[in-house]
């Protein structure tokens, strides 16, 4: 583009602290322009509604307002969003599609420190050592024991509900960090073999569930996948298996994990639920089966800055026009966390 188009950031402040350090906030000044105040955490006071009415670019991420169609019809030049997080759906409306406005996301950046979360969390699964550390049991037996099953990552199969961008690197690393490990994939849409390339096996999901150690979900959020992992489900699972959750909280029946966390077959590592935070009176909060982390696996400190650099770099391939990487539409969403 031969002049810099007008961009405006929107996102709360915390959000705008963590993406733009000083460098960061340099390399977009370089590429769009700012006018007088770069950062809004709102749409919709006078202030934010004139500078809306003149930018041809936004950069949002957590906390940025819905883009409704009211606040898009004070938009006149917009023509791309960036999004410096992972999920789009609380951000864009079909109002956005029905305006052909480009919208990338910095999901794929953020699946990375997920999926590190996620693999750390399998292998302590696999020798249940947050729940061993709960009980304050003492030093297991060798052979393990009735209550926790074979304490080993050697030789373990791990079920991955989702062969999302998540669940790809999930398989990835598994294969890459344990010995002799066999990973199965449940995911309808999925190409056999693509999971297969990764290290996977494609398997129903009910033919997964009796065989696995540990099961992670990597799923989306869809109407279609409430309740995916239920009762029934629950009950395939073999004694002493472990269910990881680092995806979204509604996959899963937490009355029924409940019950068997609760007798003491199955144990859980939950970074979400569903409500989340769970109510003060959940039995999960006091199970010694149960490991509850507050939301940890996504982005946080530094590596925010990944999310960014992405945003960055899509933003400068579209001024240069260029194909932008990250670029979400309306059919993919309808696949995606």
């Amino acid at each position: 583009m031969a002049q810099r188009p007008e961009a405006m950031v929107v996102m709360d402040r915390p959000s705008f602290e963590a993406h733009f350090d000083p460098e960061r906030l340099a390399r977009l000044a370089g590429l769009v322009g700012l006018g007088g105040e770069p950062w809004s955490e709102e749409l919709d006071s006078a202030g934010a509604r004139a500078r809306l009415a003149e930018v041809e670019v936004l950069l949002t991420s957590w906390g940025a307002p819905a883009l409704t169609p009211e606040r898009l019809a004070g938009a006149p030049h917009l023509r791309a969003v960036f999004h410096c997080a992972g999920s789009v759906r609380g951000l864009v409306t079909d109002e956005v599609w029905r305006r052909g406005l480009l919208v990338t996301s910095g999901a794929d950046a953020n699946a990375v420190p997920v999926a590190e979360f996620t693999l750390a969390m399998v292998i302590l699964a696999g020798k249940k050592a947050p729940f061993i550390a709960a009980a304050d049991a003492g030093p297991p037996s060798l052979s393990g024991s009735a209550r926790w099953g074979d304490l080993s990552n050697l030789r373990r199969t791990i079920g991955v509900v989702g062969f999302s961008r998540i669940g790809r690197l999930v398989v990835e690393r598994l294969q890459a960090n344990l010995d002799d490990v066999t990973v199965l994939v449940s995911d309808p849409h999925a190409d056999p073999g693509e999971v297969a390339a990764a290290g996977g096996e494609l398997v129903d999901l009910r033919a997964l569930l009796p065989r696995v150690d540990v099961l992670t979900l990597h799923a989306p959020a869809l109407p279609s996948t409430a309740g995916l992992i239920g009762r029934e489900e629950l009950a395939l699972l073999p004694d002493h298996a472990t269910l990881v959750n680092t995806a979204r909280g509604a996959l899963v029946d937490h009355d029924a994990l409940a019950a068997e966390c609760g007798s003491g077959r199955l144990f859980a590592i939950l970074d979400v639920t569903e409500p989340e935070p769970l109510p003060p009176d959940s039995p999960l909060r006091s199970m010694p089966t149960v490991l509850l982390t507050p939301h940890l696996a996504g982005s946080l400190g530094s590596e925010v800055h990944r999310l960014t650099d992405r945003a960055l770099a899509d933003l400068a391939s579209w001024c240069a026009g260029e194909q932008v990487a990250d670029q979400v539409s309306a059919e993919s969403m309808a696949l995606r966390a």
